[in-house]
């Protein structure tokens, strides 16, 4: 593996409340800029935030806000390996029915359908395969091509300090809670080479007034300095 590959590119979002331009290095591994250009890495990074939708669907969804039950170290770790086993068994179902449908973003499968629909078929046994076709969208993937979601829009909203759990909005001259429709624009900066830094030689460094203590410096001393002092 090589060093990691810096890019560096500005990211403009553009909104009826005005323009707002930031500078952004991005640092990867991917290191074939053929196969991975910069402007779609840096394109793909906000995706990264998709995992704040995981942790809402593992606390929200399939456990409605409950705590872990388990009380020993053993459970709950046993606890945890079996919601991250359910969750990634249905994002896997998502991903499989929405790859049937080309074109089809898996952003707009319901993980509230899927979950619902994976709780019903163990209720009622329905989803038992007795046949050797498989199934790729399956009953799961069936439920939530019926009912997928609308096309993400791209909205921002300002960042805020998280109230306490109040049912009023807060208010202030400088508070803004409206989420504004936007339209993003990336463009990537050229690389230019590094150049060196001439290095000093030993002797310059020795001669350097930055390298002299300060005590021996004639103009910061003062008149008496460094010498004893009697006391009678």
């Amino acid at each position: 593996m090589g060093s990691p590959r810096p890019g560096t590119g500005t990211i403009s979002v553009t909104t009826t409340a005005g323009k707002h331009t930031g500078l952004y290095r991005l640092a990867t591994t991917l290191l074939d800029h053929h196969r991975h250009p910069a402007a779609e890495l840096t394109a793909l990074y906000h995706q990264r935030w998709e995992i704040e939708t995981a942790y809402l669907e593992l606390k929200s969804t399939i456990l409605g806000g409950r705590v872990l039950r388990a009380s020993t170290p053993e459970g709950i770790t046993q606890e945890i390996y079996a919601l991250l086993v359910v969750y990634q068994l249905l994002r896997t179902a998502m991903a499989d029915a929405t790859s049937t449908r080309p074109g089809t973003d898996p952003d707009r499968a319901g993980f509230s359908i899927a979950w619902q629909a994976a709780r019903d078929q163990l209720i009622l046994a329905t989803g038992i395969m007795t046949g050797t076709v498989i199934d790729l969208a399956g009953t799961i993937g069936r439920h939530v091509l019926a009912s997928l979601l609308p096309q993400r829009r791209l909205h921002v909203s300002p960042r805020i300090v998280k109230r306490a759990i109040s049912k009023y909005q807060a208010r202030g001259p400088h508070i803004d809670s409206t989420s504004y429709k936007a339209t993003t624009s990336i463009d990537i900066l050229t690389r230019r080479p590094l150049t060196a830094r001439p290095r000093r030689k030993l002797d310059d460094l020795a001669t350097s007034p930055r390298a002299r203590p300060s005590c021996c410096d004639r103009r910061s001393r003062r008149p008496g300095h460094g010498r004893l002092r009697r006391s009678w």
